[in-house]
């Protein structure tokens, strides 16, 4: 008989776990699962499914080395029920524990598995907000603005304050976070961690289970221990974060990553603390060794964005993935699968996501994030796709990000506006355009970039919606002195495309 079965998720790969306080090495249990329900429940990237069997792998070899007891169920077991719940029962069958805890999962449909399995569960403190300071955070206020947050949070830590004031005398430098790379700027190669023998088993595991799966396997090189992250880190913050703020928001082609940290698996699987990653960052600033600009731009996506958008996961779920602001139904089209479309700018990024299981923050909001935005596409499925192409990708980061963000589909929670843009946006921000088979100067004719159509198509579908809406004046002044029938020419071109071939719906 154990004393305690304690259960570990594929996302909660830390040492310091709350389910792993106190742990007896003489009477207590620790369970890791590798099971089907969890990789199947979207059709998950190849990579991603590689990366979390591999680092639970490495964590239950870690844990083994210190004389802990550990149940490890892998996928191939013949006796695998497939579910969490089901491996739970099982190993107390086996056990026959006093109790069984697990730390507080990351995904609503996880928590309501595991209570329902008779499992307790402890509160996550890998975090640097707790949600009962959100929930007080959040109490009456009518707006749940990340800016005012994030304000909040860089006082309780003091992270890039100069006493009471912030660091440089602004709280916010995204205005200087947006130039275009240039020409002839190459990134340094951000540092790739080989396969060990454990990782090529998991990789020849999911290549024999998922022979038809999303997304490349080669090139797996992501970090699966907190030692590998914890280089990672190192390589950032001394070799890109330097350049990060001015190119943040750029993309190129054949340029997948440029000056971005890759530490969002890390963080997200627990291998990386973000306390850890945010004094990393501030402590080359204050070493002049990174410019204040890069430093508040990384901070504030991991104190501000990565600790709002989980707070208000938990305080608005699960009534806030049903919300459909916007009315969008379209189905998915299949080149989201694919990549397989003469848009560049979609092309480029969906390609890369299925070869890296990557895209950073303006490719998922500005491109793949705005197409669907401006077509009306069904937020159940982006939101399905989302969490299923991007190995970072757990349901407490990608649902509000995608969901309220990209899509506007909680009608304003996220985002104080719609992030929609035409294809001026992407050719200020990209090179894509100067190859695409469209020509983003136009907005009618079979080379006209379909973005721009889409993108007045929307403005016109929501107008009334928007009239109150002060950061929506400018479109929406420029959308009534536009020429009626030329209005109507845009709006039968966007409704033409969409109605097209070359959007129709499809699947991996």
């Amino acid at each position: 008989m154990a004393g305690t079965l304690r259960l570990v998720l594929g996302d909660q790969v830390t040492p310091t776990l709350s389910a792993l306080h106190g742990l007896d090495p003489a009477r207590d249990v620790v369970l890791l699962a590798e099971v089907m329900g969890e990789c199947t429940y979207v059709p998950h990237h190849r990579q991603k499914i590689a990366l979390v069997f591999s680092a639970m792998r490495h964590f239950a070899a870690a844990l083994a080395s210190r004389g802990v007891r550990v149940d490890y169920v892998s996928l191939d077991d013949p006796s695998n029920t497939g579910s969490l719940a089901g491996e739970v029962a099982r190993a107390v069958a086996r056990h026959r524990p006093l109790r069984v805890v697990a730390t507080h999962p990351g995904e609503w449909r996880v928590r309501c598995d595991l209570l329902a399995a008779g499992v307790e569960l402890l509160a996550d403190d890998r975090f640097l907000c707790d949600l009962d300071w959100f929930r007080r955070w959040a109490a009456g206020r009518k707006q749940l603005r990340m800016e005012f947050f994030y304000r909040e949070m860089r006082r309780a830590t003091g992270l890039l304050m100069a006493g009471k004031a912030p660091a440089g005398g602004e709280w916010n430098f995204d205005a200087a976070n947006r130039k275009r790379l240039p020409s002839g700027v190459t990134p340094p190669s951000p540092r790739r961690f080989p396969p060990d023998a454990m990782t090529q088993e998991v990789l020849a595991l999911v290549a024999t289970r998922f022979p038809d799966g999303f997304g490349s396997l080669d090139g797996f090189a992501w970090p699966v221990t907190p030692e590998q992250a914890e280089m990672a880190l190192a390589e950032f913050i001394a070799h890109r974060l330097p350049s990060f703020g001015d190119y943040q928001d750029a993309m190129a082609s054949g340029q997948p990553f440029l000056f971005h940290s890759l530490l969002s698996t890390s963080l997200n699987l627990g291998l990386l603390s973000p306390a850890v990653c945010c004094a990393a960052a501030e402590h080359a600033w204050r070493e002049g060794r990174a410019p204040l600009n890069a430093v508040e731009g990384f901070i504030r996506q991991i104190l501000g964005w990565r600790e709002y958008v989980r707070g208000l996961y938990w305080l608005r779920m699960p009534d806030y993935a049903a919300t459909n602001a916007l009315g969008a139904t379209r189905p998915l089209p299949a080149f989201y699968w694919s990549g397989e479309t003469p848009m560049a700018c979609l092309a480029s990024a969906i390609r890369q996501t299925r070869d890296h299981a990557y895209a950073h923050h303006i490719q998922r909001l500005m491109v793949t994030g705005n197409f669907a935005l401006l077509a009306g596409l069904d937020p159940v499925a982006v939101n399905a796709w989302y969490l299923a192409v991007y190995a970072d990708a757990f349901e407490w980061v990608e649902l509000p990000n995608t969901h309220g963000m990209a899509l506007f589909a909680d009608g304003g929670v996220v985002a104080s506006k719609p992030y929609a843009a035409s294809g001026a946006y992407i050719n200020r921000m990209s090179d894509h355009c100067r190859d695409c088979a469209y020509d983003v100067r136009e907005s009618l004719g079979p080379k006209a970039c379909p973005f721009n159509a889409l993108y007045w198509d929307f403005i016109a579908r929501h107008a009334a919606r928007f009239r109150d809406n002060p950061r929506m004046a400018m479109p929406l002044r420029n959308l009534e002195r536009m020429d009626p029938a030329r209005l109507s020419a845009v709006r039968a071109q966007a409704a033409a495309f969409l109605d097209s071939p070359a959007v129709a719906a499809g699947s991996p």
